[in-house]
């Protein structure tokens, strides 16, 4: 019930991860902003979700553009009454060794993963601390927020990135009741992560199956991935989550990979 009448917007939710979290947050009763790049699939999900009973809007939204973010806030918070949680979830990959890694390619990175979660927090947070309830802010960070892995200089860069921001936005929202956590997944069979497979067995010179069993589940402890609705119920405790008991923290989901 704690979600039950209140506003969440999900960046990248129109597949994976994203598109899960806001399908368990509007089965938690809240009403969900599927925001994305690719409005059509936005809206797909938008509109499944009202089928099913829940409230959702869809709305285009390039976490990457200061005016687009606040314009997609601005737009959630005039149909849907205010916001009261974040996810800041959308995100890419690109792997390759450093020394050939595109200098493009890198800021493209950190403005997906960085300066989305920047741009997307300045816009909230304002409508958040406006209302005088507060609001909970949550990160898509990764086991890479606190590991490294070869070919992703940029990748942990950015997640590492977000684990700052959060404890920032902690401190300075503490006493608006603002909380900011970080979601860190292992392993997330989603596209993003299919696509990585066959890239990280050429770069490795190893086989499809090495880069799994040997580099993506090796850490385990049941050699299991992450499923999508383990990280979405993850979020979901987070955003229900009413207290600054629980804030500036980073929740490993990751079958043991990492433990801390």
């Amino acid at each position: 019930m704690a979600l039950q009448g209140k506003v969440a917007l999900v960046t990248g939710a129109a597949s994976g991860i994203g598109e899960q979290t806001a399908r368990k947050l509007a089965a938690d009763g809240a009403a969900v902003v599927i925001a994305d790049l690719n409005l059509a699939n936005a809206q797909k999900v938008a509109d499944s979700i009202v089928e099913a009973g829940g409230k959702a809007i869809a709305l285009s939204m390039d976490v990457t553009s200061e005016d687009a973010v606040n314009a997609g806030i601005e737009e959630a918070v005039a149909k849907l009454g205010g916001i009261d949680v974040l996810v800041s979830n959308a995100g890419i990959q690109i792997v390759a060794p450093i020394e050939e890694y595109a200098y493009a390619d890198w800021k493209k990175m950190l403005a997906i993963h960085l300066d989305g979660a920047f741009l997307t927090t300045k816009a909230a947070i304002k409508h958040m601390y406006a209302s005088g309830k507060g609001g909970s802010i949550i990160y898509m960070g990764s086991v890479h927020s606190h590991e490294a892995s070869k070919l992703k200089s940029a990748y942990v860069t950015a997640k590492h990135g977000l684990l700052g921001l959060a404890r920032v936005v902690a401190k300075e929202g503490g006493s608006r009741g603002v909380r900011a956590n970080v979601v860190c997944p292992g392993f997330v069979r989603t596209p993003l992560v299919e696509k990585q497979i066959p890239e990280q067995a050429k770069a490795l010179g190893i086989s499809q199956e090495e880069v799994v069993k040997n580099v993506m589940l090796k850490e385990t402890v049941d050699g299991e991935f992450t499923t999508v609705a383990d990280v979405a119920n993850t979020v979901a405790f987070l955003a229900g989550f009413e207290s600054n008991a629980l804030t500036g923290q980073s929740v490993v989901v990751s079958h043991g990979w990492f433990m801390q």
